[in-house]
């Protein structure tokens, strides 16, 4: 049960609200997860909302290798309410079940493509040390672009965020979900 009421419905919401609201219907068709719990904040929800939109919507990095790094960034954040959403649309772009486990059960990598291993342990160094070892990004930089790897880091960024509300307001998986272990 969440902390706190979620704002799902537009008449929870003042008039001056409702364009940000239609704006998200508009961008993600529903109001819902952290996005219900932004709506307390007149503006955040429409502004956080736009920023995922570029990351999802806007992004050189391939479905697959997105929801990689957001999966990667909701099990370093034991972040169950993300982790769930997105490890199915990870399926969907392609992720392997076996690039899911050594995620979720936080194994070693060696035997992962060189972009799965690069992906997860970019996101594993940004989040444990507050920094991506030298020949790591030179690495990625060779095989990719330099717009490709800001897009990373910036993936990495919003889901840390996206983690931040869902975790302190509890959000939680339907119990059918797959579950994170935390």
């Amino acid at each position: 049960m969440p902390r706190i009421k979620q704002l799902t419905d537009k008449a929870d919401l003042p008039a001056e609200q409702h364009a940000e609201y239609d704006h998200i219907v508009e961008v993600l068709h529903r109001v819902g997860g952290p996005f219900a719990i932004l709506l307390h904040s007149p503006g955040l929800a429409g502004k956080v909302m736009d920023a995922g939109a570029q990351v999802r919507l806007g992004s050189t990095l391939e479905s697959w290798q997105r929801e990689l790094c957001i999966i990667a960034v909701t099990r370093e954040k034991d972040a169950g309410y993300e982790w769930a959403s997105h490890v199915a649309t990870g399926r969907g772009a392609g992720l392997r079940e076996e690039v899911i486990e050594a995620v979720r059960h936080r194994q070693p990598l060696d035997s992962l493509t060189p972009d799965e291993r690069d992906i997860i342990t970019f996101v594993r160094q940004l989040l444990r040390k507050n920094r991506v070892d030298q020949a790591l990004f030179n690495d990625l930089l060779n095989r990719h672009t330099a717009r490709w790897l800001v897009e990373l880091a910036a993936t990495v960024g919003q889901y840390q965020y996206i983690s931040a509300i869902t975790n302190t307001f509890e959000l939680q998986p339907s119990p059918e979900a797959d579950q994170l272990p935390i």
